[in-house]
């Protein structure tokens, strides 16, 4: 393996955190949303990631992939009020069963992978310029 593809394996983990940092964020936003209609109700998103290892049908290295983004099939949490606009005919409303605590830890989660993913490149850049050094 190249010593250059360290940088490809990295960068794949970022770009693969930096989907989920954005399906956290959009979960976040719309955590208070409120619907008359249960099947109208946002939905919480949730990347699906699958590491790939060279050799293995894939020449060029390993790296991360997204294999896609998955809505949450929880039930929508059922709030009585009569008085919202929103309301459906029974006095209901609904909103996505979004736990903001646990979109705060996937967020922390995934900024902490992309960090550690910036410090391998930063190190193997390192690494590359003192073995640069060696041959002056």
């Amino acid at each position: 393996m190249s010593s250059f593809k360290v940088f490809d394996i990295a960068g794949s983990g970022m770009s693969a955190q930096t989907v989920r940092l954005n399906t956290v964020a959009s979960n976040l936003a719309n955590a208070n949303s409120v619907s008359g209609d249960p099947s109208q109700v946002y939905k919480a998103r949730h990347p699906v990631f699958q590491a790939l290892r060279s050799g293995a049908g894939n020449e060029d290295g390993a790296s991360v992939q997204v294999l896609g983004i998955t809505e949450s099939q929880a039930a929508p949490l059922t709030r009585y009020e009569p008085g919202n606009p929103l309301a459906d005919a029974n006095g209901y409303v609904y909103s996505p069963n979004v736990s903001v605590v646990e979109e705060m830890v996937d967020m922390i989660s995934a900024a902490r992978s992309y960090a550690s993913n910036v410090e391998v490149i930063n190190t193997s850049k390192e690494l590359l310029m003192a073995t640069l050094r060696l041959g002056s």
